[in-house]
């Protein structure tokens, strides 16, 4: 920044050499009327004297792109300067009349130039700010849909989660339009189930967290291949941690008179099931684990490696929460489970979780539990009767 001073008589002497000096780009930042010093300037006419101030610019720049780069700390220090060279003027009632007029000519060359560098930024950041608030009308408008939507309402009710729920609207607008909405409903829901035949022979382990039913449901398909399906049944344990589980597990095996181990160590675990090689059907039965403890999960799989069973199966409630279902079946998968037990279905009132769980899993699923009867509450269900349950058409209890 240039600042000047000329002492002149007129002011349009004081215009004419301020431009043939300083540029036309000069302001004046005050002016005030004054005589000469000394003993013979009370005797002379009062002149004028005149503060200016230019910008310095980079000439090189100015010849090849006649453009100015500003940049914050020049400027600002320029505006300092300005600032000291009227705060020296301040007691001068003319000068503070001019000082907001020079402060609004500087601050409107600097916007300027702000502008020329800064354009192609503002033009980005105005195209994010107007996406963003496109994408804010669609999202809005969208929940708005959803909430008003009767199919949407439906879904909520059957205890879906929400993605699975969106998955199914996105499956039926692609269906005929020639079907109703409960049709298109129920054949979403057909394939998005899958269900298998188990193979009722060999080594069938049971794996899963505490609580959700392992043992009776051990009992309960012990009594259906043993007494009413008349094949030989071998039970194991590997719940020794449990109180009373080993004992519930053997007055069932002696109820039913089928051979009984429990198995303390990897190495009992080898002798138990050769122990039982005659029979057509060995149940292993293994200790409740949280799916968090990774330590604990990899211990259950040494004990599961030396069944050499290719037929296990997850069971989990179907009062399990929404929330943790992800978290069981995530868990469990470095154990290799090939097939899903639900259990517990006379416990609740509503059975999205079915479709919740075998969705989260991505197996078939081979049995149900719906009450506490050993043999009888265990069954498989065809992908009709599940979405016939999903759907409240029919009902456990």
């Amino acid at each position: 920044m240039i600042i000047k001073k000329y002492v002149v008589s007129t002011m349009n002497e004081a215009v004419t050499k301020i431009r043939h000096e300083l540029g036309k780009d000069a302001v004046i930042i005050s002016q005030r009327k004054m005589r000469k010093k000394g003993f013979t300037g009370l005797f002379s006419k009062k002149v004028i004297e005149v503060t200016a101030a230019v910008e310095e610019i980079n000439k090189s720049k100015k010849n090849t792109k006649n453009r100015v780069e500003v940049k914050k700390d020049s400027v600002k220090d320029s505006l300092e300067a300005i600032k000291k060279a009227v705060e020296i003027q301040r007691d001068n009632k003319e000068v503070v009349l001019q000082q907001k007029n020079v402060e609004e000519s500087i601050d409107k060359n600097i916007k300027r130039d702000f502008n020329i560098i800064k354009s192609e930024d503002n033009l980005l950041r105005e195209i994010k700010d107007m996406k963003n608030i496109l994408n804010d009308i669609m999202d809005s408008k969208n929940v708005s849909l959803k909430n008003g939507s009767p199919i949407y309402k439906t879904l909520r009710d059957y205890d879906l989660k929400e993605e699975i729920i969106e998955e199914i609207i996105s499956r039926m607008k692609l269906e005929s339009d020639d079907l109703d909405e409960k049709e298109k409903l129920k054949k979403v829901l057909v394939s998005m189930i899958s269900v298998t035949e188990t193979k009722e022979q060999g080594v069938i382990v049971l794996i899963g967290p505490t609580g959700v039913g392992k043992t009776t449901t051990i009992a309960k398909l012990a009594g259906k291949f043993a007494l009413i399906e008349k094949k030989t049944v071998g039970l194991i344990t590997v719940d020794t941690y449990r109180i009373g589980a080993v004992e519930q597990l053997k007055t069932y095996a002696d109820i039913m008179d089928i051979p009984f181990k429990v198995v303390f160590s990897i190495k009992d675990m080898e002798s138990a099931v050769e122990a039982m090689q005659n029979c057509d059907v060995i149940l292993v039965d293994t200790t409740g684990r949280s799916s968090k403890n990774k330590m604990q999960i990899s211990e259950l799989r040494a004990f599961i490696d030396k069944t050499h069973s290719e037929n296990l199966h997850l069971v989990i409630s179907c009062t399990t929460k929404n929330s943790d279902i992800k978290s069981i079946v995530e868990g469990y998968r470095v154990l290799n489970y090939n097939n899903v037990i639900i259990t517990k279905l006379d416990e609740t009132t509503t059975y999205g979780s079915i479709l919740n769980i075998l969705k989260e899993a991505k197996k078939p699923l081979s049995y149900v539990s719906i009450g506490q009867n050993v043999p009888d509450d265990i069954t498989t269900l065809t992908t009709e009767e599940l979405v016939n349950l999903i759907t409240g058409v029919e009902s456990i209890c």
